[in-house]
């Protein structure tokens, strides 16, 4: 029940973002105005290789990507839409904010320049970066994914009206059922998944031959979860992390914001403390005695989840949206590496 109840928590706690998303998007389509704002934004979009019907599903992924995405269906040029559900995982969601704040917190001085806050500053330029970078991916994905024909925007503009409460209810309910029945059983399977890996360990029976297939509860750094984090240190180090680090990179599957409450728990395992900011300030690369959340790592870190796909859920809805595992398994790949490279140039750049 430990890893069913938080994956049910999971599922409903999107379901209010969907919800109200939905229900003003509707509303807007119902009384006309949504047509007037696609209209308007078709012939700025255009150079992207995207049309006026993809600002909603980009202006709603800055809070959250999933409804985001399940408001592309309103675009009925498959490879249009297709882009835009491709690209809107790349805008910073409010998923990453906690994460965002926590790092800043730590290595940005608590400073003002002139009389904006310097932390205030860095956490715009994330914003900033990821609907630049979302942009920069839609004109290559336009160059990748040619089309033989040409687009146009060809749609009725209707009289403004007051919206029929009833039509907007019962199509809000269709697709919050939609996305409970189908990316719901993705998200509890990854939830259960991750919270199995997390709580569980090989037996320290050493006696034993098959002490590795002796499965026992755990703590998380010895869970098998830790142990794979330990395991790929290697590939995280030049990155500027440590294991530790690597199992709250792990575990963020489930949601960005994880990985703070990870690293808090790893923290209280070692010593029992309450600030995580300040169990932040005293951890050490054991090699070089040099603190792990310097500015170079903490920079590092925040382009990785800029950039990377730390979001199972969002997998599971792309899934569910392009009816194939094609795209979010190419997207994940992709934005991996994408995130690697970035995190990798900036770490060795501001290290020196």
């Amino acid at each position: 029940m430990q890893g069913i109840l938080p994956a049910i928590s999971t599922i409903i706690s999107f379901i209010p973002q969907i919800s109200i998303l939905i229900f003003f998007i509707l509303l807007m389509e119902e009384s006309g105005y949504i047509s007037r704002v696609i209209f308007l934004m078709d012939r700025i979009m255009r150079p992207f290789g995207l049309n006026g019907k993809s600002v909603v599903p980009l202006i709603s992924s800055i809070a959250c990507a999933i409804p985001a995405i399940i408001s592309a269906r309103h675009i009925e040029n498959p490879r249009d839409r297709l882009i835009t559900i491709l690209i809107t995982p790349l805008i910073t969601c409010s998923a990453r904010l906690p994460l965002y704040t926590l790092i800043i917190s730590r290595i940005i001085p608590d400073k003002k320049w002139y009389f904006i806050q310097l932390r205030g500053i860095v956490l715009l330029s994330m914003y900033i970066l990821g609907i630049i970078f979302a942009l920069s991916v839609s004109i290559i994905l336009h160059q990748l994914l040619k089309k033989n024909y040409k687009s146009h925007l060809i749609m009725e503009i209707p009289t403004y009206k007051i919206p029929i409460l009833k039509n907007v209810l019962i199509t809000l309910w269709i697709n919050i059922k939609s996305f409970i029945i189908n990316a719901g059983k993705i998200i509890l399977l990854i939830n259960i998944l991750i919270w199995v890996l997390g709580s569980f360990g090989p037996s320290e029976n050493s006696s034993n031959k098959n002490s590795i297939f002796i499965i026992q509860k755990k703590e998380l750094t010895h869970s098998y979860l830790g142990i794979l984090g330990k395991k790929m240190e290697p590939i995280i180090h030049p990155l500027g992390y440590d294991w530790k680090i690597g199992i709250g990179m792990l575990s963020s599957f489930v949601a960005r914001e994880v990985f703070v409450s990870t690293m808090d728990s790893i923290s209280s395992i070692e010593e029992k403390e309450n600030i995580l900011k300040e169990k932040m300030k005293k951890k050490i690369f054991t090699e070089t005695k040099k603190p792990i959340y310097n500015l170079a790592t903490g920079i590092s870190l925040l382009f990785f989840y800029a950039f990377s796909m730390q979001c199972m859920s969002t997998l599971s809805i792309i899934k569910k949206e392009t009816k194939s595992w094609k795209w979010p398994i190419l997207q994940f790949i992709c934005m991996t590496l994408l995130a690697y490279i970035v995190s990798l140039l900036t770490y060795q750049i501001l290290k020196k």
